[in-house]
């Protein structure tokens, strides 16, 4: 690789990239690149070569700059306190180090210290791994370099530019987010939004200071409110997201009284593996398919609804009938009451005269006959109910009281198989004391 101070065949070799007519040095953005050389050059010889070459270099120049205390050292020292580095290697990686004026060697002394190029790649990487620990968007790193560039009064407008094409990225994945209408995007989108809430508060703060300053360029001033309108689309998106979280669980699936809900099934479906999920699907490729996923009466109630009620719906008619004069109430058909077993049965129970069994009393053609028979027994004796008029009163009226007795025996009566014995016995008969 070519020395620091060989410069020639490097501008040939740019000028070659360009069309005939064009000059490397009169285009305004290779312009800030060429002023930049030296500093390029000496990234360009840490980060030229394999990955593991890289790490070795960075190792060096990283131990010999992290000694504050003594900041020169002898090659004997470095070969001590990197002594787990292949000498060979060791030797080679502070050679280029010093060949890119990363590394100064003092010829009096006979020590190594990092240079003012060293100095600065060291400073800058030590930023970027610091923001790399915690900030996976990048809008830490940019708005601590806007920060920094604020506090000594240099503003760039490079770095304005940067922190406002990363907000305008971040507030079109947050609405891409919000238009999906997944649950699970906006949720993360949310997880993101909080782990750079931080930032865009410290960036509007930043940017407050900055657009106050007069002497600002007019370019860099309209940067500054572009990023603080930007800031301030990206503080209103927490309630974007969380009037569309809102929206979603009113539509929320629940699974019976599990407690579990349809976004519980979809979050545990993509915690599982890629081979979980193809194992679901054994066996249900079988002709005919089967499908225990349909619930049979919801698809009864839609075929119901598309085979009738929409007719039906169709066909209804809604007008309202014509005006029509109310009949008189004397016209309208009034029904007798049909008491013809109830006066049949107060008169065979009027002639009772001697105590008479249960069985032999509830003589009827059917069962509900019977059953009918029975019920009105109940009512002899009742004060209340002989109280009234009719037919009913009239039964509870009569001389005769019921005795039920707690057993059952075999009768003969019509779909009855057993019935509870008793008897009706007249009130003016006195009770038999060899009756059971």
């Amino acid at each position: 690789m070519s020395g620091p101070t060989d410069t020639t065949l490097h501008d040939e070799r740019l000028q070659d990239l360009f069309r005939d007519g064009f000059v490397a040095e009169d285009l305004p953005a290779v312009f800030p690149l060429l002023r930049g050389r030296g500093l390029l050059r000496a990234f360009s010889a840490l980060f030229h070569g394999s990955e593991a070459q890289v790490l070795l270099r960075l190792l060096v120049l990283r131990t010999l700059g992290a000694r504050s205390h003594a900041s020169e050292w002898t090659p004997q020292e470095i070969r001590d306190h990197l002594a787990f580095v292949d000498t060979v290697k060791l030797e080679t990686v502070v050679q280029r180090l010093k060949d890119h004026e990363l590394l100064v060697y003092d010829g009096e002394t006979q020590r190594y210290r990092v240079g003012p190029l060293g100095r600065k790649a060291l400073a800058a990487l030590a930023v970027m791994l610091e923001f790399e620990n915690d900030d996976d968007d990048g809008l830490g790193y940019l708005t601590a370099q806007l920060a920094a560039g604020q506090a000594v009064g240099r503003v760039s407008v490079d770095e304005l530019g940067h922190l406002l094409s990363r907000l305008s990225e971040l507030k079109e994945d947050f609405d891409r987010a919000v238009l999906s209408g997944s649950e699970h995007r906006i949720r993360r989108a949310a997880e993101r939004l909080d782990s750079v809430w931080t930032w865009v508060e410290k960036g509007t703060e930043v940017v407050a200071g900055i657009t106050e300053k007069e002497e600002l360029e007019p370019a860099a001033h309209r940067l500054a409110q572009a990023v603080g309108r930007a800031q301030s689309a990206l503080l209103r998106q927490a309630g974007i997201f969380q009037r569309e979280l809102n929206k979603i669980d009113q539509h929320r699936v629940h699974l019976g009284r599990t407690g579990l809900s349809s976004s519980d099934l979809v979050g545990w479906l993509r915690a599982l593996d890629v081979d979980a999920l193809a194992a679901f699907e054994d066996g249900q490729l079988l002709m005919p398919l089967p499908a225990p996923f349909i619930h049979d009466q919801i698809a009864l109630d839609v075929a119901e609804f598309e085979l009738l009620e929409r007719e039906r719906l169709a066909a209804e008619s809604t007008t309202l009938p014509g005006a029509e004069e109310p009949p008189d109430t004397a016209d309208l058909p009034i029904d007798e009451e049909d008491l013809r077993f109830l006066e049949d049965w107060h008169t065979e129970l009027a002639a009772i005269a001697t105590p008479r069994e249960l069985a032999d009393t509830l003589i009827g053609n059917n069962y509900a006959l019977s059953a009918y028979r029975l019920s009105l027994l109940g009512l002899l004796g009742d004060p209340e109910s002989a109280a009234l008029e009719g037919g009913t009163a009239d039964l509870a009226r009569l001389p005769l009281t019921l005795e039920i007795e707690p057993i059952l025996i075999e009768t003969d009566l019509p779909q009855i198989a057993l019935v509870s014995a008793g008897r009706l016995r007249p009130r003016t008969v006195a009770k038999d004391p060899t009756d059971a």
